[in-house]
């Protein structure tokens, strides 16, 4: 098998990254990462690998088919294969057949929510209704005025509390007595008063002043607001599964109920989805419950289900299949900047370090004046005039981000422009570009390669922050950044921040584990240890 033949300097190297096992393992990984991705349409496509229909073979990912040819409708259009995968033709005859991939979703694919099948699961939630009520007392402390005060008294009617001394229901401290009491004298103001009490039924109750500013006169009445206790208890939640009487995680408060009571709850229960069912109250042992119906429905963005493995985004796309094809775009822009930036920072730094003097002087100040520029206005700029795109974003990025490279190509190039080997080549009368590509550059790659991992895992991050922001590639192309958008905006939506951000974590670390091998391997002294 042929092998490449390399220096000894070089397979050193090699063999010293080699045995940086993370670093290695991180680059198979990567490698596998971007091959996977340039063949996202055979990975996920809403278009199958293979048809076979009337006796010959298809192949749709590669060529396009009207829709004619497989219903006969004369339509000329893209055919929707899910939906002629479906047609007798397909559904009740083995020899035609259609062979999606394994992820049969495209990245443009806005998947239809009738599609979606989800549980037959109502949720039924109890909460225990708060007692609030107000009474109004003179300065006898007898009840003028009540307010939803009966059952904080055990009575019937508003009615049997009037002019009913409060103290015969409600035990109040000197301390609340005495802020009423101060309320009447009408003299000066007075902060709000919270007191918790028992009532002589046993029920924990606050009751509470509101702030008082002296008026003209003496007021006639003070309201006593009192609200009962009742902690801070989770709600009862009850399951009922399809067409069921009993919800499948019955607790001792259902065997409780009434059955009347249950009746009516299961009832309003196997209505849901069918009907709108509004919240319901129930009184049981004197006290007072509400409940509520709750049937999960499909809206977008949607969390992970059957097939949509990573859950869908805010227009009904596949999260995965998202994923998938902004891995190869992210890829492929970082690659490409990258290279091309470099390109242009050795030319530049090269020259500038070869030729030295003023023309390194002036290139200097040109280049400082370049990267004073604010990148992000010129991009925003530059996307209004010519409208977001691949390649505007590429340039755009591209013109800024070759400037730290050719300091470093530089400063090697200054380094290495007196060096004998390079006097020498000077006498033999070579022209200056021989010596730049033949003999300086060669030995002014290291802090190339070293920063190449780096580099790329820098651009990626940034296309995703530039589409974040919503300043990078237009929608709807996929992109880990407009994802991460949505999920500012759904908050509820944990799929849409998890999984984008996992990956894109992923992809750095890769990155930045690739690039310490790198650094490593380059470096002379592996061996050096600092000794005091």
């Amino acid at each position: 098998m042929w092998k490449p033949k390399l220096n000894p300097v070089t397979e050193r190297r090699l063999r010293r990254f080699k045995s940086i096992k993370r670093s290695y393992y991180s680059f198979w990984i990567l490698i596998g990462l971007y091959a996977l991705s340039l063949i996202s349409e055979v990975v996920s496509n809403e278009k199958p690998l293979v048809v076979r229909s009337d006796g010959e073979w298809r192949f749709p990912i590669f060529f396009f088919y009207p829709d004619d040819l497989f219903t006969d409708s004369g339509l000329y259009t893209r055919p929707d294969y899910k939906l002629i995968k479906q047609l007798p033709k397909f559904a009740e005859s083995e020899e035609n057949f259609m062979i999606f991939p394994l992820i049969p979703y495209g990245p443009y694919e806005t998947i239809s929510a009738s599609s979606i099948e989800l549980d037959d699961v109502v949720y039924v939630s109890v909460n225990r209704k708060q007692l609030v009520g107000s009474l109004n007392v003179d300065p006898e402390m007898k009840i003028s005025r009540s307010n939803a005060g009966a059952d904080f008294f055990a009575v019937e009617s508003e009615r049997d509390l009037r002019s009913r001394p409060v103290q015969n229901g409600l035990k109040f401290s000197s301390e609340f007595l005495s802020a009423i009491d101060a309320r009447f004298a009408n003299e000066s103001e007075l902060a709000s008063l919270d007191e918790e009490i028992t009532t002589l039924e046993g029920m924990a109750v606050k009751a509470s002043l509101s702030a008082f500013s002296p008026r003209s006169r003496p007021p006639g009445s003070v309201r006593i607001t009192l609200r009962e206790e009742i902690g801070d208890s989770d709600p009862l939640k009850w399951v009922f599964r399809g067409d069921g009487t009993e919800p499948t995680n019955r607790d001792r408060f259902w065997g409780e109920l009434d059955s009347e009571i249950k009746a009516k709850i299961s009832a309003s229960a196997a209505r849901v989805g069918r009907e709108r069912v509004d919240d319901q109250v129930f009184e049981w042992e004197g006290k007072t419950y509400s409940v509520r119906f709750d049937k999960e429905i499909v809206r977008f963005p949607f969390r992970p289900v059957g097939n949509h493995y990573l859950g869908l985004d805010s227009s009904g796309r596949d999260v995965l299949t998202r994923i998938v094809y902004g891995l190869r775009i992210s890829l492929n822009f970082g690659l490409a900047l990258v290279i091309g930036t470099m390109i242009l920072g050795v030319v530049i730094g090269g020259l500038q370090g070869y030729k030295g003097g003023l023309f390194d002087l002036g290139g200097q100040r040109l280049i400082e004046i370049w990267e004073s520029l604010p990148f992000l206005y010129i991009m925003i700029f530059m996307g209004s005039v010519f409208g977001r795109g691949f390649i505007l974003l590429l340039i755009v990025y591209g013109v800024f981000n070759w400037i730290s490279i050719s300091y470093y190509i530089r400063g090697e190039f200054l380094k290495l422009r007196r060096q004998p080997f390079v006097e020498a080549a000077h006498c033999l009368g070579l022209p200056g570009w021989k010596i730049m590509s033949r003999h300086i550059l060669p030995n002014s790659l290291v802090p190339i390669i070293t920063f190449f991992p780096f580099y790329l895992v820098g651009a990626i991050f940034s296309l995703s922050a530039l589409d974040y922001l919503g300043f990078g590639l237009p929608p709807p192309t996929p992109s880990w950044g407009e994802l991460l958008s949505q999920a500012q905006e759904f908050r509820t939506a944990w799929w849409l921040v998890t999984y984008p951000t996992a990956i894109l974590i992923l992809v750095i670390l890769l990155g930045v584990f690739i690039g310490e091998g790198v650094r490593a391997a380059f470096d002379p002294r592996v061996n050096s240890r600092f000794e005091s």
